[in-house]
């Protein structure tokens, strides 16, 4: 069990973070062992076929299915949710012994043939590495990103408000089941065990996608010593968007909308609402403000977040739109509005 030793000073540089970096490494290992990550079946069988002619051993290599990531791949995320193309160049920039130390700790019994260039020539090797991250990205995670950021997002504005509402109490106490605070402690269940002593450097905490089911501690430089736990809402994230929406609702005020609305069956941030839709903060705004100005939704204050709700109107407009699907003749309406 790992231990971390909280002061005042450490909670005080406690921070919030994701990493889409560390999001494309993790994903790796979710590909080549889908059945400890079922959760991510959905994007495994889609993503298999994109990456099928990619050659990935270089990365297989370095990262393993279990056991420790070299940390070079996955630089500490330096803002809450960094450009990839950033951290790839903070990858391509790690110092040449940072790289042989750490492919020592993950082969220490001799670094396998297909790795020894990178040993040897660091500088020369790490952009060769960064563009196969690059390629692979590309093909596997780029086009679901908007919505897996929105979904990061939507965590870390959520942790953000805990921490304002009720201390780093509430900020704590649901991170993860073997995630536990006792008194000045929080404790991280680990094959391991180790006393943290954070000396002033604050925790980061980091929600993932890939991470899930499992939780990880991170304690050498150079990252900030960290918990890495799943986001909330991660079991939704490969859901068939808009599955729910009445296609004559579509019709009538626009298919973003229409699913938007679909999705108020609770009250819900803007930042949930943009990680279900896999829709931009800014476009959620714009469809909330046509449908509360058509009266179709209230936003109420909770604390300091803003929670949208269907009105009376709006439910009964969902299930009107709902019945009309139904009918097996054309819905009369001509007028659309487009989402």
């Amino acid at each position: 069990m790992f231990e971390f030793e909280l002061t005042a000073e450490d909670i005080a540089q406690t921070r919030l973070a994701g990493s889409p970096l560390f999001e494309a490494v993790a994903s790796l290992v979710t590909l080549r062992d889908p059945g400890a990550h079922a959760i991510h079946l959905p994007w495994v069988e889609q993503t298999r076929p994109l990456v099928a002619d990619l050659d990935l051993r270089l990365l297989e290599a370095l990262v393993p299915t279990e056991g420790y990531v070299p940390d070079f791949l996955t630089p500490p995320p330096s803002e809450p949710l960094p450009l990839f193309a950033n951290e790839l160049r903070r990858l391509r920039a790690t110092p040449a012994e940072q790289v042989r130390r750490e492919l020592r700790w993950i082969h220490p019994r001799g670094v396998p043939p297909i790795l020894r260039p990178l040993r040897d020539d660091p500088a020369t090797e790490l952009p060769r590495v960064a563009a196969l991250v690059r390629a692979y990205w590309d093909r596997a995670l780029a086009p679901q990103w908007p919505r897996m950021r929105a979904l990061l997002e939507s965590d870390i504005m959520h942790r953000a408000r805990r921490l304002a509402d009720g201390g780093t109490a509430a900020l704590l106490a649901d991170l993860h089941p073997t995630v536990q605070r006792s008194g000045d402690v929080l404790q991280v269940s680990s094959r391991h065990d180790q006393v943290v002593a954070l000396d002033g450097r604050g925790l980061l905490l980091m929600p993932s996608l890939f991470v899930w089911p499992q939780v990880r501690s991170v304690v050498d430089p150079p990252w900030q010593p960290s918990v890495i736990y799943p986001a909330r809402g991660v079991g939704t994230l490969w859901e068939p968007v808009g599955s729910g929406t009445p296609d004559a609702l579509a019709g009538v005020v626009g298919k973003t909308r229409a699913a938007l609305l679909a999705q108020l069956d609770v009250p819900r941030s803007g930042g949930e609402l943009a990680a279900r839709l896999g829709l931009t903060p800014g476009a959620i705004s714009q469809a909330v403000s046509s449908l509360r100005a058509a009266g179709l939704v209230v936003t109420d204050r909770e604390g300091r977040a803003l929670l949208c709700r269907r009105t009376a109107v709006g439910d009964a407009l969902l299930s009107a739109g709902g019945a009309a699907a139904g009918r097996s003749h054309p819905d009369p309406v001509s007028g659309t509005i487009k989402g």
